[in-house]
């Protein structure tokens, strides 16, 4: 599987289970999650790949974004609208 920068992913284990993240980085194993509020950018949360379910599209409000320079309201604002659909 592939897992890249800007995709969403929900939590399938832990205290955390069933919450929306983007993924904001992938190191090995591990990937890196914000919700952009309790798990902001600066401080992102870091899972196993095994624990996470991916959702296999990148909204459009990250598209084109870089995930470097990603904001925590634009993250919020993804999870908002792909939670709403």
């Amino acid at each position: 599987m592939n897992y890249e920068a800007g995709m969403l992913a929900w939590s399938r284990a832990g205290h955390d289970k069933d919450t929306l993240y983007v993924i904001v980085k992938t190191e090995g194993e591990y990937v890196y999650l914000s919700d952009g509020r309790l798990k902001p950018v600066d401080h992102p949360k870091k899972k196993k790949i095994r624990h996470i379910q991916i959702v296999r599209q990148i909204p459009e409000e990250l598209l084109g974004l870089n995930i470097v320079t990603i904001k925590n309201e634009e993250i919020r604002k993804a999870i908002r609208r792909f939670s709403n659909v």
